[in-house]
């Protein structure tokens, strides 16, 4: 396997596997250039923060005040703001175990959150056929934290992800509102088209959420314990025989499924990605969880440390 990251935006720019022949093919979709990744796109393989996901009218109270952050997505906030961590330049650091580890300085205030945070991405690629992800932040204030990466992946290396069976080890899910703001409501995926608990093609009963969201774009309830790292999702692509294990030590994981039926891009290695090229599935705190005490915490205080890990984990059949 071979993986090859950037500063810019401390993005995955490829991720090369084999499949069942043993042929290499680069399985997340990205750019061969830094042209592209400066134009618009849907932060393919970035770095996402100081926030993943969405936050509420842009708001929400710590510590007896109320917050305000970049309005980016309407009245709401998405993916830490209008540059968030996706669209600066990280420093890198190559490290002696096949690892490279991005490191970033976000200012007191940046994008409206309190506190300077010193964050660290470190991307390892293990001898156990992993891409492994460790996430530290520290903060000089009060303030929030929820960290992803924002990687596309299609097995198959070419087309769309429609035929690819997924697990996903969720029993539940957050209700989506309007603007796909949580409503505070935790349900059961059984009886929806939501279940993926049993391997399922992700196009099977993909048309169901056409008219929502043009796909699939939910945050599922991880089953067991965070802070434990557990398998959240397998996918495999039986044309390719690639198999891809995602284990994660956070609460929730975000299945998105490129849904823009406009999206048409050149990509790496002369790939082209329309609807559906690729699947997200981003491990992360729950969409809005400032806003529902309920949920788990995504505060960050002075002397504390936000750590969690993701590891990708492929093989290919044999």
């Amino acid at each position: 396997m071979t993986a090859r990251v950037t500063e810019y935006g401390a993005t995955l720019t490829e991720l090369h596997a084999p499949d069942k022949a043993g042929k290499l093919a680069n399985v997340t979709l990205g750019f061969d250039n830094l042209a592209q990744y400066l134009d618009r796109h849907p932060a393919f393989g970035a770095t996402i923060g100081r926030y993943a996901n969405r936050i509420a009218g842009a708001k929400f109270p710590l510590e007896g005040k109320e917050i305000r952050v970049t309005q980016n997505s309407g009245k709401n906030h998405i993916h830490g703001g209008r540059m968030g961590f996706a669209k600066i330049l990280w420093k890198g650091a190559a490290g002696p175990d096949n690892s490279v580890t991005m490191s970033y300085i976000a200012a007191d205030g940046e994008e409206g959150f309190p506190g300077e945070l010193t964050v660290r991405v470190k991307f390892t690629l293990t001898d156990r056929n992993e891409l492994r992800i460790d996430y530290t932040a520290r903060t000089t204030r009060t303030t929030v934290v929820n960290l992803t990466n924002h990687g596309y992946f299609n097995l198959s290396g070419r087309g769309d992800i429609l035929d690819h069976e997924l697990t996903l080890f969720a029993d539940r899910y957050t209700i989506p509102g309007p603007g796909l703001i949580p409503t505070g409501e935790i349900a059961p995926v059984q009886g929806t088209g939501l279940d993926f608990t049993k391997a399922r093609k992700i196009g099977e009963r993909i048309r169901e959420f056409y008219e929502e969201t043009g796909g699939y774009d939910h945050n599922y309830v991880v089953n067991g314990k965070p802070g434990k790292l557990r398998i959240a999702a397998r996918i495999h692509d039986s044309k390719s025989g690639r198999v891809m294990e995602v284990l994660t030590t956070e609460p929730g994981i975000q299945l998105y499924t490129l849904n823009g039926a406009n999206t048409d891009l050149n990509g790496t290695g002369g790939a082209r990605y329309q609807r559906h090229a690729g699947f997200a599935l981003e491990t992360q705190h729950y969409p809005d969880s400032p806003n529902h005490p309920d949920f788990p915490s995504t505060t960050l205080r002075p002397g504390e440390t936000f750590q969690s890990t993701t590891l990708l984990r492929f093989s290919n059949g044999q």
